[in-house]
C-alpha cells in the first residue's frame, strides 16, 4: 500500500494508533496459539510499531516455538472504527497467495506460520509469518531524499533495479492462484475488471463528496486512450514498487504486501513500478533536490524486464498514466479519511488532496515522459 510522503501527509495516512493494548494483545496471542499449538508456542512479547501501515496493522511478536525463540510478524485487519483505507481485506486470502507463491515459484517470502480470519482472539482477523532482517527504501522521508539507496554506488544501484524487476518476472510466470486475487467477472477482460473496481473505489471513497475533477478526467483519459489489443494477463502484485521490497546486499529478501494482488496485465505491476519511482523523484526535484534520475528508468526497466522474461511490455504510456491515477485514487480515499479524522481541513480544490496532480495532468496531455527525457 503505497503512502503518502510528506510529514504532515504521512501522518495523517496512518491509523491514528493500535486500539489494542500489547498486553492484551500478548494474552490472547498467547491463549489462541495454545488453543491450536498445545504447549509447544508461548508468546513472550508483542511491540506495537511507531510508525504502522495506512491499511492493516503491524504487530512485531516475540514466540517461543518448541523450545527454540522465534521472531515473528503478525498482520491484524484494521479496525472498524479506524476507518480503514479499504472497504474490506482478505488477510486469509492474503496468507494463501503468499502459500501458493512460495509452492509454485522462489519469489524471495517470509515463511508462513498461521491464519486466523476470525475476529474472536484479536478483533480482527490476522495471520502471521516470520520477521526477516534486511533493509526497505524508506516512504518517510522518502528514499529519493537521502537513504541506503541514494548513498550507493551506481552499481549497486543497478543490481538493486535488475533484481527488484527480476521480482515482478517471477511473480508473472507463477500459475494463476485460485484464491487472494481480485478474479474478473463473467465476460469481463482482466484489465476493464481492474479499471471497473477501481471505479467502484473511487465512488466509495467519494460518497458525501462531489470527487476530484482531475481523476474524473483521467477515468475519461483511459477510456480515450485504452490499449487496442489488451495484453494476455498473469498474477499481478498490485503494489510493485522498492518500498515493498526487503534488501540485503542490494537483493531482494522479502517481498511485502499483498493487499493489492489482481489478475491482470503484466504492464500493470511494470507500469506501476515505474511511476512510483518517479513520483518520489518529482517530489525530490521539486524539492530542489538531484534524487535519483538514473534508477528505475522506463525504458530500462521495459529493456530489463525484457532480458528477463523475453516479453516486451506495451502501451507503458497507458499503463503509467493509470498507475498515476490509481495512485490518485488511494491518496484522495487517504485525505478523505484525514479530514474524517480532523487532521487536515477539506481544500477548495479537491484536485490539491493528489500530491502529484501535476504530473499526472502531464501524463493525461502526453507531455510528462518528453520533459523526463530533457
Amino acid at each position: 500500500m503505497t503512502r503518502i510522503t510528506d510529514d504532515e501527509g504521512s501522518q495523517a495516512a496512518r491509523p491514528s494508533g493500535s486500539r489494542r493494548d500489547p498486553e492484551w494483545l500478548r494474552d490472547r496471542l498467547d491463549a489462541w496459539m495454545k488453543q491450536h499449538e498445545g504447549d509447544r508456542a508461548h508468546v513472550t512479547g508483542i511491540e506495537i510499531p511507531a510508525a504502522n501501515g495506512m491499511s492493516s496493522e503491524t504487530l512485531l511478536a516475540d514466540v517461543r516455538v518448541d523450545g527454540q525463540d522465534r521472531k515473528l510478524v503478525v498482520r491484524v485487519a484494521p479496525m472498524p472504527d479506524n476507518d480503514p483505507v479499504f472497504g474490506s481485506y482478505d488477510l486469509d486470502g492474503q496468507f494463501q497467495l503468499i502459500r501458493h507463491l512460495a509452492e509454485h515459484t522462489d519469489v524471495p517470502l517470509p515463511a508462513l506460520w498461521w491464519s486466523e480470519p476470525s475476529p474472536d482472539a484479536l478483533g480482527a482477523p490476522f495471520f502471521v509469518m516470520d520477521r526477516v532482517g534486511g533493509d526497505v527504501p524508506p516512504d518517510v522521508m522518502p528514499y529519493t531524499f537521502g537513504s541506503w539507496v541514494t548513498e550507493a554506488t551506481a552499481e549497486q544501484r543497478s543490481q538493486m533495479a535488475t533484481a527488484s524487476v527480476g521480482v515482478l518476472a517471477k511473480i508473472h510466470a507463477a500459475p494463476l492462484p485460485p484464491v487472494g486475487v481480485a478474479a474478473p467477472g463473467d465476460g469481463e477482460s482482466p484489465l476493464r475488471s481492474h479499471i471497473r473496481r477501481l471505479h467502484g473505489f473511487y465512488d466509495w471513497a467519494r460518497a458525501g463528496r462531489a470527487g476530484a475533477p482531475l481523476i474524473d478526467r483521467a477515468f475519461a483519459w483511459v477510456e480515450e486512450t485504452y490499449p487496442r489489443d489488451e495484453p494476455e494477463p498473469a498474477l499481478s502484485w498490485g503494489d510493485a514498487r522498492i518500498g515493498n521490497i526487503m534488501y540485503r546486499d542490494f537483493e531482494p529478501v522479502a517481498v511485502l504486501d499483498w493487499e493489492m494482488a489482481t489478475i491482470g496485465p503484466r504492464e500493470l505491476d511494470v507500469g506501476w513500478m515505474i511511476f512510483l519511482h518517479r513520483f518520489f523523484q518529482d517530489l525530490a526535484e521539486l524539492a530542489g533536490m538531484d534524487g535519483l534520475p538514473g534508477f528505475l528508468r522506463r525504458e530500462d526497466v521495459a529493456a530489463s524486464y525484457e532480458e528477463q522474461t523475453g516479453y516486451r511490455p506495451v502501451d507503458l504510456d497507458f499503463f503509467t498514466g493509470y498507475a498515476a491515477l490509481i495512485h490518485a485514487v488511494i491518496m484522495f480515499r487517504i485525505n478523505c479519511r484525514a479530514i474524517h479524522f480532523g487532521q487536515t481541513e477539506e481544500p477548495t480544490d479537491p484536485d490539491d488532496m493528489i500530491l502529484h496532480r501535476s504530473a499526472m495532468e502531464a501524463m493525461i496531455a502526453g507531455t510528462y515522459w518528453e520533459n523526463v527525457k530533457r
